[in-house]
């Protein structure tokens, strides 16, 4: 049983609390800090890290989220070519391009980052991490179960994780928070007919779509339950 209790500011930074409770009905508060992307992104770019992200990504264990619509798999020159030589298009031969961080493939960033919290300043010994396909109603359609995604669209993080080369100890969930697609906001576009049987829905909890190891729930609180474990 779960419900986001507030957004608060304690010393400048910003903190969603969810109440919950456990299987024997103990109730307990999980808080987690409100960090821009960015600052995600700045680890990898420029090898910075805010002292206040420090100190959270030093704690206990991680939940990791990974935004299953929009990985950056890796492209290759021979592919590249030939795919543009079949469209007609004028090819460049001998043309620099400057390469930036931000170019590199989805999955060697996400092996960098986790690579980094298991090293000084914010190694803090063996941990769990909990990795979360999100916006699973988009990937759900290739009918793979979370594992077998992450094999198939990230095997350089799925062969990190097997080896255990840095000790985590790891689980995979597909996550949709929202169940799919709902109306946009634009006033000229057509409506997304499964937005009514979202709505139609008595609990917004229901909604909510959480696969591990075949099985499906709404129960958002599996990932959190494991982790605390």
């Amino acid at each position: 049983e779960a419900r986001v209790q507030d957004r608060t500011a304690l010393g400048g930074k910003r903190l969603v609390s969810m109440n919950l409770k456990d299987a024997e009905g103990l109730a307990l508060r999980v808080t987690f800090p409100d960090l821009p992307g960015e600052a995600f992104r700045q680890m990898w770019e420029s090898r910075e890290c805010e002292p206040e992200m420090e100190e959270y990504l030093r704690g206990r264990d991680v939940l990791f989220f990974i935004h299953s619509d929009t990985i950056q798999s890796p492209r290759w020159v021979v592919e590249e070519v030939s795919l543009t030589r079949e469209l007609g298009l004028e090819t460049v031969e001998d043309q620099a391009v400057q390469w930036h961080p931000s170019l590199a493939p989805t999955q060697v960033q996400l092996v960098d980052l986790l690579q980094l919290l298991r090293r000084p300043p914010l190694d803090t010994g063996a941990r769990r991490v909990a990795v979360i396909l999100s916006a699973w109603d988009k990937a759900s359609d290739e009918g793979l179960e979370p594992d077998e995604y992450l094999r198939e669209k990230l095997p350089l993080l799925n062969q990190y994780l097997q080896s255990r080369a840095d000790g985590w100890d790891w689980r995979v969930y597909g996550l949709s928070a929202q169940g799919g697609d709902y109306d946009p906001i634009d006033a000229d576009a057509n409506p997304v007919p499964e937005a009514d049987a979202l709505r139609s829905l008595d609990s917004p909890s229901e909604r909510i779509r959480l696969v591990e190891d075949g099985a499906q729930t709404n129960d958002l609180t599996r990932p959190l339950a494991w982790l605390m474990e």
